[in-house]
């Protein structure tokens, strides 16, 4: 009987679901109230992404649907899964997703490291004007839009008043047309990549290394490690947070390749191997209006990318403990 009434007594002081939210939502709103002027700072933000983010993701529902301008999205019919169906079993689908897979694998493998090394070094480095030189020489090409960086590739390769094929000859050696060669595409646009843009990446690790405290390397130096080590067990270690979040971003965008890159570099000839997913949609989408089909190759796209970012979340989060989320 005793435990009974315990139960009871129990079950009347314990808070039911209404008073729970109840205290959430007052909770919430104090909070708001307190932070009103960052709200307010933030909202422009928020309207933006759902403008301009959030709102387009409607225009989605053309996939499944053979869209017709005069129609519109609502008035068109819908056909379900029939332009995926069309994709996957068609000829381009293979050769799209090897191509993607390895522009974006390459880019990823010998890109990623290229900043980190630039940061290290540049870190390391004591001579300052020097120092200063090299990160300006570095970083002017993000300065540059990815039209006039493809043009200057271009220039360097020309078979006739490329600089590099003038060397080539300079040292006895044929000259190339390396434009039109498919085995060379890949590495001039993973080159052209490491070039354009690992002056701008080393920036956010170079910032990373400044946040680790110098009294580290002071007790280390004390300690009797050479630089060497000081490098390996403090600046490694310290930048590994940034790497790992770095990481995740860039696998979620290795299947992302942007199509004005590879549309500026590439010709008939090397489409075996440059043609990859964001072209294909180009194609489709702006120049045959084929706007359905071209959604749905869009959305296959993004949905491996957020495979692939949800899996190398999970992984970091396995090997060292830290994630986006």
């Amino acid at each position: 009987m005793a435990n009974l009434n315990t139960e009871k007594v129990l079950t009347l002081n314990k808070p039911t679901l209404m008073s729970r939210i109840s205290t959430s939502l007052t909770g919430t709103w104090q909070h708001m109230k307190r932070d009103r002027q960052l709200l307010v700072l933030f909202l422009p933000c928020l309207i933006f992404y759902i403008i301009f983010r959030y709102g387009p993701l409607f225009g989605l529902t053309i996939a499944f649907k053979d869209y017709n301008v005069f129609e519109g999205i609502f008035g068109s019919k819908w056909v379900g899964l029939k332009h995926f169906v069309k994709f996957f079993s068609g000829n381009d689908f293979l050769m799209l997703f090897k191509n993607t897979l390895t522009l974006g694998f390459f880019t990823l493998i010998f890109g990623f490291p290229i900043p980190i090394l630039l940061a290290i070094s540049l870190n390391e480095l004591r001579v300052k004007w020097l120092k200063k030189s090299i990160q300006t020489l570095t970083y002017l090409p993000a300065f540059l839009s990815i039209v006039i960086i493809c043009s200057m590739v271009i220039d360097f390769l020309s078979p006739n008043t490329g600089l590099i094929n003038k060397l080539m000859a300079a040292v006895g050696l044929e000259k190339i047309y390396f434009m039109i060669i498919p085995e060379w595409f890949r590495t001039i646009y993973v080159a052209s990549d490491i070039w354009a843009n690992a002056g701008y990446d080393a920036i956010i690790y170079l910032a990373a290394v400044a946040g680790i405290s110098p009294t580290l390397y002071e007790a280390a130096k004390v300690d009797g490690c050479s630089r060497w080590k000081s490098l390996w067990n403090i600046t490694l270690p310290g930048l590994m947070p940034t790497i790992l979040i770095m990481f995740i971003l860039r696998t979620g965008k290795m299947l992302q390749i942007g199509y004005e890159k590879v549309l500026l570099l590439y010709n008939p000839t090397t489409y075996e191997v440059a043609d990859v997913f964001s072209t294909y949609v180009y194609r489709k989408g702006l120049i045959e209006s084929n706007y359905s089909y071209a959604a749905a190759v869009g959305m296959f796209e993004a949905f491996i990318a957020m495979i692939m970012l949800l899996s190398a979340n999970f992984i970091s989060k396995k090997a060292g403990g830290k994630g986006l989320w």
